[in-house]
């Protein structure tokens, strides 16, 4: 038997500013499956509906940043819906709804720090989002991201935060030389299934920075890095 009491939905419900009308289902969605182990006469955890949640979120955040931010490109808007999703914001929001304080977990989880830990925190986020799209509406979930997730995008903005090492150093280079970043493999040592690449990034014939990884790509973004680090000390 679930043991969430009432009156705790009925203060969500105000920090939400809404009303549920399926407490069982809201329910569902502070469900951890490590409950289901300890617990009998529990049909799921909130698996389920974080899947449908996620889908929501993805959806409501693309729908907003496509009508809110018309002069950025689809790749930066890739880059801006990713950040705003990510474990580590959903997270942030999930603490300020306190939804660690409705989570039903095992003892075990309990002990480790389950109701405090971030990934477990931003599944339940979405979780109860789906619970909160089939008990009331789209509206309604959209209604708690403009209040708790989407003011979060003008300090994202403002710091760039959303942006990859690539793409940062290149706007600082073009900005003070006009001319763009070139990459460069220097070395690729190793067998074919594990092969490792040293990238070098290059500014006109100057080499900024140097990056190892297991691709090309990944070489290039640690060859950023290294070069914003330094860019960032002059």
């Amino acid at each position: 038997m679930i043991d969430l009491k009432q009156d705790k939905f009925e203060s969500l419900a105000k920090k939400v500013k809404t009303k549920f009308k399926n407490l069982k289902l809201i329910e569902q969605g502070f469900i951890h499956r490590s409950y289901l182990n300890e617990v009998k006469n529990v049909p799921e955890s909130n698996e389920r509906l974080e899947f449908l949640g996620d889908s929501i979120l993805s959806f409501l955040v693309s729908s907003y940043l496509y009508k809110s931010y018309p002069q950025i490109s689809e790749g930066e808007l890739t880059n801006l819906r990713s950040s705003i999703v990510k474990t580590t914001t959903l997270a942030q929001v999930a603490k300020e709804l306190k939804l660690g304080e409705y989570l039903l977990l095992s003892r075990g989880e309990e002990e480790s720090g389950g109701r405090g830990n971030p990934s477990i925190l931003a599944d339940t986020f979405e979780a109860f989002l789906g619970a909160l799209y089939l008990d009331l509406n789209l509206a309604a979930v959209n209604k708690i991201l403009s209040s708790f997730l989407f003011p979060l995008l003008p300090k994202i903005l403002a710091e760039k935060t959303y942006k990859d090492a690539k793409s940062i150093f290149q706007e600082h280079v073009q900005d003070e030389t006009k001319i763009s970043p070139i990459y460069k493999v220097l070395s690729a040592k190793g067998p074919d299934h594990a092969k490792e690449f040293t990238v070098g990034v290059y500014v006109g014939v100057k080499l900024c920075g140097t990056g190892v990884g297991k691709s090309k790509q990944e070489g290039e973004m640690r060859a950023a890095q290294a070069a914003l680090e330094k860019w960032n000390k002059k």
